[in-house]
């Protein structure tokens, strides 16, 4: 897919606007909806913030961004129990088996109000 068509602009009262490539294909792919123009600079904005935290530190990174924001950014490291109540994970089995499960859980459980209506377009994460 060389050109993509959005949903709107920067905000709902815009009009479309497109993102594309003048050679080559775009990084990209939508798995669902038709996102608009801050949507990708969410993602594109996390994906650095993971790829940064993942290259530091060497551990799974995953983050929630929401307006090109970060509303919070966790590594892979198992939630203590309270944590886990705390985020609305502590039923999911097998989860501490996986610390890029771990990193998802915190990174969108601990700011949940802010994280709201992302739609995964973030949060990103780095395995």
């Amino acid at each position: 897919m060389q050109e993509f068509e959005l949903k709107y602009g920067c905000n709902p009262n815009q009009k479309p606007a497109k993102i594309f490539m003048q050679a080559g294909e775009l990084p990209i792919e939508v798995l669902n909806g038709r996102p608009g123009f801050i949507n990708f600079l969410d993602a594109f904005n996390s994906w650095q913030l993971v790829k940064e935290i993942k290259e530091a530190l060497g551990m799974p990174a995953a983050t929630s961004f929401k307006h090109v924001s970060p509303t919070s950014a966790a590594v892979g490291t198992v939630l203590p129990e309270k944590l886990k109540k705390a985020c609305f994970v502590d039923d999911i089995e097998g989860l501490d088996e996986s610390p890029l499960a771990c990193a998802y859980a915190r990174a969108r459980g601990t700011d949940r109000m802010s994280s709201f209506g992302d739609r995964l377009r973030s949060p990103t994460l780095a395995t």
